[in-house]
C-alpha cells in the first residue's frame, strides 16, 4: 500500500496536469500508470485535503473588495466567505466553519502550542479540520467548562479531542468551572501546581482559536445559553456595556475590559495574555455578532479572521462615511 505521503504527492501531481495543464482524466491516467477511477479519487482527495482550493468569481463578487477594506483598515489577515441571502443562520455557519478549517491546517506545523476555546462556532468548525500530521504538538483547552448544572468536560473534550486527532497531537484538557464564584477561589486556584501547568502552557501559545461570544446572536453563544451566566451576571455584564467576549473574557466595543467584575471569575486567558499571541484565529458567523467583533478587533485581539460576507458587509458599513467610495462599491453590486 502507498504511503501516505506518497498518496499526497500523486493528489498533487494529479491535480497540477488536471487543473494548471487541462489534462484529461485518461491522460492522467495512462502518465501515472494508474486507472481512471484512482485519477477521479486523487482529485477529490487533493480538493478535501486543501491542495486544490476552488474559487468562482462573478461580476457581483463582494468578497475580494470586502477583505481589501478590512484588511486595511484593521490590520489582519481576512478570508470573507460568499453566502446566500436564502442560506439560514445554520447553513451560513456551516460555510463559514468550512473555510476556517480549511485556513487553519496550513498554520498547523509540528511544534506549535494551539490554544483552543470551547463554543458553537469552534465546535462547528473542529468538525470540517482536514487530518494532518504533526510532531510535538499540543492542543490546549483555554477556558474552563464547568457550571453548577455540568462538568462541561464532555462538551469542551469532544471539541479538543477533534482537533487534537486532525493533527495527531497532544491533548490538554481544563477541568476547571468557567466562571469561579468568587475571585479568591479563582486566585487559590491558580496557585495549584496541576493548574500552573496548563496556565504556562497557555502562555507558550503559538496559535489562538476562538469564536466571539454575543448575547444576541440567533445561534446563541454557548456561554450564555448553557447555563453558565444567572440573571444577576447578565444584569452586570449590560450595566458594564459588555459587547461580547473571547473565551469566555468580556470587552467592551472600544475595546476596553477595566472594571468588568466578572472577568475577575473567568477561567479564560486576560485580553494581555491573549495578544502575546503570534496567531490569532476568529472565526464569526452571522451579523448579530458584528458589536462584539468591533469590540474584539479594537481590543487586538485577532490577526486571522474568518466570516461570513453579510457580516464582512456590516463590518465595513458601520466603520465607513457614507461619502465612503465602498458604499458606492457595495450599493451599485447589489444590482447585479
Amino acid at each position: 500500500m502507498a504511503s501516505k505521503r506518497t498518496r499526497q504527492q500523486d493528489a498533487l501531481r494529479a491535480a497540477q496536469m488536471y487543473y494548471l495543464q487541462d489534462q484529461t482524466m485518461d491522460a492522467i491516467a495512462r502518465e501515472l500508470r494508474t486507472s481512471r477511477s484512482t485519477v477521479s479519487r486523487l482529485l477529490s482527495l487533493a480538493r478535501e485535503s486543501g491542495l486544490v482550493q476552488i474559487q468562482i468569481k462573478t461580476p457581483s463578487d463582494r468578497a475580494p473588495e470586502l477583505e481589501r477594506v478590512i484588511r486595511n483598515r484593521h490590520k489582519v489577515e481576512v478570508h470573507v466567505v460568499p453566502v446566500s441571502d436564502m442560506l439560514s443562520e445554520v447553513e451560513v455557519l456551516e460555510r463559514v466553519s468550512m473555510q476556517a478549517a480549511r485556513t487553519i491546517g496550513p498554520l498547523v506545523g509540528s511544534n506549535a502550542v494551539i490554544g483552543v476555546a470551547w463554543g458553537s462556532t469552534v465546535s462547528t468548525v473542529s468538525r470540517h479540520l482536514t487530518r494532518k500530521t504533526t510532531h510535538g504538538t499540543t492542543i490546549v483547552q483555554l477556558n474552563g467548562a464547568g457550571n453548577t448544572q455540568t462538568s462541561g468536560i464532555t462538551y469542551a473534550s469532544e471539541i479538543i479531542r477533534r482537533f487534537g486527532t486532525a493533527y495527531g497531537a497532544k491533548v490538554e484538557q481544563f477541568p476547571v468551572p468557567a466562571f469561579f464564584d468568587h475571585a479568591e477561589t479563582k486566585k487559590m486556584m491558580w496557585q495549584e501546581r496541576s493548574v500552573r501547568r496548563i496556565l504556562d502552557l497557555q502562555e507558550r501559545m503559538t496559535i489562538a482559536i476562538f469564536g466571539v461570544g454575543s448575547m444576541d446572536a440567533e445561534i446563541p453563544s454557548h456561554v450564555y445559553s448553557g447555563g453558565y451566566l444567572d440573571t444577576t451576571d447578565l444584569d452586570a455584564l449590560d450595566a458594564s456595556g459588555v459587547a461580547g467576549d473571547v473565551a469566555t473574557v468580556f470587552f467592551r466595543s472600544d475595546g476596553s475590559d477595566a472594571g468588568i467584575i466578572l472577568n475577575d471569575r473567568s477561567s479564560g486567558p486576560s485580553l494581555d495574555n491573549l495578544r502575546k499571541v503570534r496567531r490569532r484565529i476568529c472565526v464569526v458567523s452571522g451579523p448579530k455578532k458584528i458589536t462584539g467583533l468591533r469590540g474584539a478587533l479594537a481590543a487586538g485581539l485577532v490577526t486571522d479572521l474568518i466570516l461570513d460576507e453579510t457580516t464582512a458587509r456590516e463590518l465595513v458599513e458601520q466603520s465607513s462615511p457614507s461619502s465612503d467610495p465602498i458604499f458606492g462599491f457595495l450599493h451599485g453590486l447589489d444590482g447585479l
